[in-house]
C-alpha cells in the first residue's frame, strides 16, 4: 500500500502525512459503511439509488469528520521544528502517532458495528448518554464480547497497515518556516469553523429509508452532533402554536367526564378525578422489565415458545394488546410511569436538573398512607434513577440495600439477577406490611440487557443469548408471583406488568411504530376480572388507569388518562425519540423534529413501514404540537411540581 502524492512545494511536502490519514480514514469509512449495509439485511432495497446517496453523502461527512479527527496531526506538522521533524526521533513519533490515530479510527469503526447490531443506527444521544456511566457501559462490553481479542487483532491490524504505507509517512520538509504552516493551519481553522457553524448532521436525512439516512452519516460526527442537542429547548427547535392556543388545546384533550378542572385559568391543567363509592387501598407491584418487546410473546406470533408463564397469564389478567412505549431508553419509560407525561426533547426528566419535587404517581399513593419504594438491582446512581425517585416521592433501593450474605444467584454489571432483584422487593413488601401499611412498589428489572447472563440451570437457552434473557424474565416472573402468592397480602395485591421499552428501536422510517409495541398485563385475580383490552393505549396512560380501577379521586396533573373513561376515539400515544417527538392517533402517526420540520405518515403496525399521509391532518398536527409544547413548557418553568393542595382529599 503505497500512499505518495507527488510533492510539489515544501509544503505539501511538510503536510504530506495529511494525506495520508485522509485516504485511511476514507476507506475505513467505506469499509464501515459497507458492513452496515450488509447488517442492515432487508432494511435497505436493492436498490442503486439507496446505495449511491448512502456512499455518497457518506463520504462527504466522513471528510467532515476527517476535518476535526485530523486536529492532532495538523498541530504536529504545524508546531514541531523543522530539526526536530527530520530527526529519527521526529520520525519515530510520526510513526507512532500515526498508528495511535489509525487504530482509534479503526476502534471506532468496530465499535460502530457493535453500536449498530444493538439499536440499528450510527452513534446518537445513545451513546452519548452512555458515556457518562463507564463502569457500566466498559462492564457490558467486557462481559458481552471478546474485547481483548479484538483489541489484539485491531492493534495487530494497525502495526501491518502503518508498515505497508510507511512511505505516506515518512517526513520530509525542504525548507517550510513556521509562519508558512501556519498557513495551513489556519485554513484548516476556518475550514473547520465554517463546517461546524453551516453544516447540520440532518442535512443528510432526504432519503426515505431511515437506515439509508444512517448509512449516509458518520458515527463521529453524529456522535458529537447528539452531544451538542442533548439540551433541547422545544420552543427554539420545533413547530410551536401561540402559548395559550396549546394550552386550551390541551385541555380539551385531557378532559375526561371523571374530571374537573379546578380553576378556569387557561394554564392550569389540575383536575379532580371523582369516583363513586369508596376507595380500594390495595397493594400495587408494578414491575417495568427492560426491553420487553410485544413480539416476544406467543400471542404476538413468536414461534420460539420463550415466554410461557406470560403467555398463560394473559388469560388469567386484565391484558392490553394494542399499548405503546414514550422511548426507546429506560428513563424514558420511568419518566412516563412516574410523571404521565409525553416525552421531552434532549435529556429525559429523569436526568435533567430541577427535576425534583414533580407531581408523581407516588404523591397519590402516599397521601393515602402508602409506603411507595422504586426498587432496582443494579446501582440507581446509573440514569440518575436514585435522585430522581428519592427526590419525588419514592423511597430509592437498590444494589445497595442488599446486605452482606444474602445470597445472590447471578450478577453481571447492570446489576442482581431479577429473581434477587424480586427478593428484595418481597423483603420491602413484607416490611411494610408488617408497618400495618399498604404499599406501592416500582420495580425495575435488569436481566433482558445485554450481555444476557442469567443463573444457571433456570431456562434451557443458551445463557448470554437474548432468548435465554427472555425465557429467564418469564422464568423470574412466575417465580415472584409464586412466592408473593405465599403472603398474607397477596389477595390484596395488584401486579401491574409492562415493559420500559422494546429491544430494539431500528426501522425503515424515523418512528417505526411497532418497535414501541409493549404488553401490559394488570393481575389481581380477587380484585379483577381477565379480560381484553383492544383500544390503543399510551404508556403515560396506565397509572391513572390504575388509579382508576382502585377508585382513587384525587387531584391530577398528568396527561394520561383512565383509558375506562376516555371516550372511544380519542385514544393516543406518544412514541418518541430524542430529539423526533411521535403522536399517534388512530391510524396516523405525525412526527415533530428540529428545525420546524415535521412528517405524518400512515404506518403498518406489524412491519414498522409507513406511506405519507395525505393530504395532511392539520388538526392532528395541532395535537401533537400542543402537547409536547405544553409538556415542555410546564417542565421549563417549574410548572410540573407538586402543590401543597395537590394532597387534599377530593370529595
Amino acid at each position: 500500500m503505497s500512499i505518495e502524492p507527488s510533492p510539489s512545494s515544501p509544503l505539501r511536502q511538510r503536510f504530506r502525512p495529511l494525506w495520508w490519514l485522509a485516504i485511511s480514514y476514507l476507506l475505513i469509512g467505506g469499509v464501515t459503511r459497507i458492513a452496515l449495509l450488509f447488517m442492515s439485511g432487508s432494511g435497505v432495497p436493492m436498490n442503486p439509488l439507496y446505495w449511491a446517496y448512502a456512499f455518497g453523502v457518506g463520504m462527504a461527512y466522513d471528510l467532515l469528520a476527517f476535518v476535526y479527527l485530523a486536529w492532532p496531526l495538523v498541530l504536529y506538522l504545524w508546531l514541531v521544528p523543522r530539526t526536530i521533524y527530520l530527526s529519527r526521533l521526529g520520525q519515530w513519533l510520526l510513526y507512532a502517532g500515526g498508528a495511535v490515530l489509525l487504530f482509534g479510527l479503526m476502534f471506532v469503526a468496530a465499535s460502530e458495528l457493535v453500536f449498530w447490531g444493538e439499536f440499528g443506527t450510527r452513534f446518537n444521544f445513545i451513546a452519548v448518554d452512555y458515556l457518562v456511566y463507564t463502569t457500566e457501559v466498559i462492564g457490558n462490553i467486557r462481559e458481552s464480547y471478546p474485547l481483548g481479542t479484538w483489541i489484539s487483532l485491531l492493534a495487530l491490524a494497525t502495526l501491518v497497515i502503518v508498515w505497508l504505507s510507511r512511505r505516506g509517512l515518512r517526513a520530509s520538509d525542504n525548507g517550510t518556516r513556521f509562519w508558512q504552516r501556519g498557513k495551513v493551519a489556519l485554513v484548516w481553522l476556518l475550514i473547520t469553523v465554517v463546517t461546524a457553524v453551516g453544516i447540520k448532521g440532518t442535512y443528510k436525512d432526504h432519503s426515505d429509508n431511515a437506515y439509508v439516512n444512517e448509512l449516509a452519516g458518520n458515527g463521529v460526527y453524529e456522535f458529537f452532533a447528539a452531544f451538542r442537542s442533548s439540551h433541547l429547548d422545544y420552543s427554539r427547535f420545533y413547530r410551536s402554536l401561540p402559548d395559550d392556543e396549546a394550552f386550551k388545546r390541551v385541555r380539551e384533550r385531557i378532559k375526561t367526564p371523571d374530571a374537573t378542572f379546578i380553576s378556569d385559568d387557561p394554564r392550569d391543567l389540575t383536575r379532580e378525578i371523582r369516583h363513586a363509592g369508596p376507595e380500594k387501598h390495595l397493594n400495587v407491584v408494578l414491575i417495568s422489565i427492560e426491553s420487553f418487546s410485544a413480539d416476544f410473546l406467543k400471542e404476538f406470533g413468536d414461534k420460539r415458545d420463550i415466554t410461557p408463564n406470560m403467555d398463560a397469564l394473559i388469560g388469567q389478567s386484565m391484558f392490553f394488546d394494542n399499548l405503546y412505549a414514550n422511548g426507546t431508553r429506560t428513563v424514558r419509560g420511568l419518566e412516563a410511569l412516574s410523571l404521565s407525561v409525553p416525552p421531552t426533547p434532549g435529556d429525559s426528566i429523569v436526568k435533567a436538573h430541577n427535576n425534583e419535587n414533580l407531581f408523581s404517581v407516588a404523591d397519590v399513593f402516599n397521601d393515602r398512607g402508602y409506603q411507595s419504594d422504586f426498587v432496582y438491582g443494579g446501582y440507581g446512581y446509573f440514569d440518575n434513577m436514585n435522585y430522581f425517585f428519592s427526590h419525588n416521592g419514592y423511597r430509592a433501593v437498590d444494589r445497595n440495600d442488599i446486605a452482606k450474605g444474602e445470597t445472590i444467584h447471578h450478577e453481571n454489571v447492570w446489576g442482581v439477577a431479577d429473581e434477587d432483584l424480586y427478593t428484595l422487593a418481597l423483603k420491602q413488601m413484607d416490611e411494610a406490611n408488617a408497618q400495618g401499611k399498604p404499599f406501592f412498589l416500582h420495580i425495575m428489572t435488569t436481566s433482558n440487557h445485554r450481555p444476557f447472563t442469567v443463573p444457571a440451570n433456570r431456562v434451557p437457552q443458551k445463557n448470554g443469548t437474548r432468548e435465554a434473557a427472555v425465557a429467564y424474565t418469564d422464568w423470574s416472573i412466575a417465580d415472584f408471583i409464586k412466592r408473593a402468592r405465599a403472603k398474607a397480602y397477596f389477595d390484596d395485591t395488584i401486579f401491574v406488568i409492562t415493559a420500559d421499552h422494546c429491544a430494539s428501536s431500528a426501522g425503515r422510517t424515523s418512528v417505526p411504530i411497532n418497535r414501541y409495541h409493549i404488553p401490559l398485563w394488570i393481575y389481581a385475580p380477587k380484585h379483577i376480572a381477565p379480560q381484553r383490552v383492544t383500544r390503543q393505549v399510551s404508556q403515560i396512560d396506565i397509572m391513572p388507569t390504575v388509579l382508576g380501577l382502585l377508585n382513587f379521586s384525587y387531584r391530577s396533573r398528568f396527561f394520561g388518562a383512565d383509558i375506562f373513561q376516555l371516550e372511544a376515539g380519542r385514544e393516543r400515544a406518544f412514541p418518541a425519540t430524542y430529539e423526533k417527538l411521535g403522536y399517534l392517533h388512530g391510524p396516523v402517526l405525525t412526527v415533530l423534529e428540529p428545525q420546524r420540520k415535521l412528517e405524518q405518515v400512515r404506518p403498518d403496525f406489524e412491519t414498522g413501514d409507513a406511506v405519507p399521509n395525505t393530504p395532511v391532518d392539520e388538526s392532528q398536527v395541532d395535537d401533537a404540537t400542543a402537547y409536547y409544547q405544553v409538556a415542555a413548557y410546564l417542565f421549563k418553568h417549574g410548572l410540573l411540581g407538586r402543590r401543597k393542595e395537590d394532597s387534599t382529599p377530593v370529595q
